[in-house]
């Protein structure tokens, strides 16, 4: 698998991220460790989680696999803080005392000293973000984490946050935005993508299938054991199967039938070579299902069939983003 920098930072990530929301629920030890096992035997090396997955049950499950199949130090470590993980208003937030106390609770349940990449999971209005990113300054000053980013954070937001960082010597520059991006989300095109070009930041696109509706498998109904008919992501499944949606998953079977691979490949290696993406982070439930994803890292659509995918998929758009984005005007004096 190639490898690529996140964003403009040190830090060199394979261009496919395993996810592990479903990891201690949907998905058991013995596959989680069938994955991690297959995906560096590809060459994958980032591996994301979050505090919140499964009420931290994702974290133990990642921690006891790194300590006993997979070295730690052959995967990038990537996990998030924000959500509800404790009683009381000092259980959830972005609050200095939040996300310290979240990070070492994270630390123990992974059973490593250092994360790689550590994110505040989306933006908190009750927060000043100057509080949260010197939260973010004190965990890699002090060794337990390497990089930090953003996860969730709209155009400005990010913006906000990766110039505040770097207006200082000393602050932890913020080097990437993990968002839902697939070729049924392209929302993040108006803003956060051109923001995170001009700031330097690596996309880490999550859902990168359309929360599996780009597979094909509801173009008939919803299946009995998918995910859209557990209890967990039924309502979450739901804005993506409508009739529109369904016009894109069709160029995409037909995409993938005319080049000889799976809808899965198709819609991973649209997304993969998007610009400022570093990595999509495909969260399997079975071993099966990310094989399946692994077999995109050949794949480079031609340009006739990405241009046919970027033409049934396009986002509205309007003022300003609809605007130019450079000019060279004559000047008259």
């Amino acid at each position: 698998m190639k490898q690529r920098h996140l964003g403009r930072s040190g830090l060199v990530v394979s261009r496919l991220g395993l996810g592990t929301m479903t990891w201690g629920r949907d998905t058991d030890e013995d596959d989680a460790a069938a994955q991690l096992i297959a995906f560096r035997e590809a060459g994958g090396t980032l591996v994301d989680t979050a505090n919140v997955y499964v009420d931290g049950e994702s974290e133990r499950v990642v921690g006891r696999l790194l300590k006993d199949v997979v070295p730690r130090d052959e995967v990038v470590l990537a996990t998030k803080a924000h959500g509800v993980m404790g009683t009381g208003p000092m259980g959830r937030g972005t609050s200095r005392g939040h996300l310290l106390t979240a990070l070492d609770a994270s630390l123990k349940r992974l059973q490593t000293d250092w994360i790689d990449l550590w994110q505040l999971h989306s933006w908190d209005l009750m927060t000043p973000w100057e509080e949260a990113l010197g939260a973010l300054d004190t965990a890699v000053s002090s060794g337990r984490v390497r990089y930090v980013g953003v996860s969730n954070y709209a155009g400005w937001q990010q913006g906000a946050v990766a110039a505040w960082q770097r207006a200082w010597p000393g602050r932890a520059p913020i080097v990437s935005n993990q968002v839902e991006y697939s070729l049924l989300q392209r929302g993040i095109e108006r803003e956060v993508v051109p923001s995170a070009l001009d700031q330097g930041l690596g996309l880490l696109p999550w859902s990168p299938l359309g929360r599996g509706v780009l597979t094909g498998k509801y173009r008939n109904g919803v299946p009995g054991d998918s995910r859209g008919a557990s209890q967990h992501f039924q309502a979450w499944m739901q804005p993506l199967l409508t009739e529109a949606a369904s016009s894109v998953v069709d160029a995409v079977l037909t995409a993938a039938d005319g080049l000889g691979v799976s809808p899965v490949a198709v819609a991973l290696a649209w997304v993969r070579d998007r610009p400022g993406v570093t990595a999509p982070i495909v969260g399997a439930r079975t071993s099966a299902q990310l094989q399946a994803s692994l077999a995109a890292e050949s794949l480079l659509l031609p340009e006739p069939v990405r241009q046919a995918l970027d033409d049934v998929s396009a986002p509205p758009t309007g003022y300003p983003e609809s605007l130019p984005r450079w000019s060279s005007p004559d000047i008259e004096f």
